[in-house]
């Protein structure tokens, strides 16, 4: 499976169905329709565009709309949010040539995430966990085999080679607690979604 097929999958689900549940079902139905290394080329796509969303730019970001803490995991499960923000969003704050993290703030999920207190987003928390074993899923619904992934995973691996995996996020990190650096490097966001300690004074 090439990139633009990937993106194109991502872009379909967006169209067919409404809700994360509701895209994640159609996307293992489709996928587990497919041949299996298609369905292995899926999750090698996947992991590929989360690894280019690894860098601390797009960590300062995550961390201005979740309101200033991000642990790694997090910040795995926000990357997986954007790539089913779709392509053209992806592309725009992550890897296109004049790519900027506070591009996000054009997205339609991140602007309605911006009119509602964080207390009431409940299933439009900006993480989507769920996506990085739809493809496992598929797989096991192909083969008629639930071995846990143990085989879905050395199919992954094997496409992979060497990878590019465990190098941590790439350029330098940002604070964004305070209103000033913040304010600087992702000016939207930051207007957008005010980082408030407990005491709700905004910092």
């Amino acid at each position: 499976m090439d990139i633009d097929t990937f993106w194109g999958l991502i872009e379909e689900c967006r169209r067919q169905a409404r809700g994360r549940g509701e895209r994640l079902a159609w996307l293992r139905g489709e996928l587990s329709r497919r041949p299996l290394a298609e369905i292995v080329g899926f999750q090698v796509c996947l992991d590929e565009v989360t690894y280019e969303a690894s860098a601390w730019e797009l960590w300062a970001a995550a961390e201005r709309i979740l309101g200033g803490r991000c642990s790694d995991d997090g910040f795995c499960c926000f990357g997986l949010w954007m790539v089913g923000l779709g392509r053209d969003v992806f592309s725009r704050a992550v890897t296109g040539p004049d790519a900027e993290p506070d591009a996000l703030a054009d997205a339609p999920e991140v602007r309605e995430l911006a009119r509602r207190p964080r207390e009431l987003w409940n299933d439009d928390w900006p993480d989507w966990e769920s996506l990085d074993y739809v493809a496992m899923e598929a797989y096991g619904i192909a083969t008629g085999v639930d071995d846990d992934g143990d085989a879905f995973d050395d199919a992954v691996e094997a496409e992979q080679g060497e990878g590019n995996g465990g190098s941590g996020p790439l350029g330098e990190r940002r604070g964004v607690r305070g209103e000033g650096e913040a304010a600087h490097g992702l000016p939207r966001l930051s207007a957008m979604f005010p980082v408030r300690p407990r005491s709700g004074l905004v910092l």
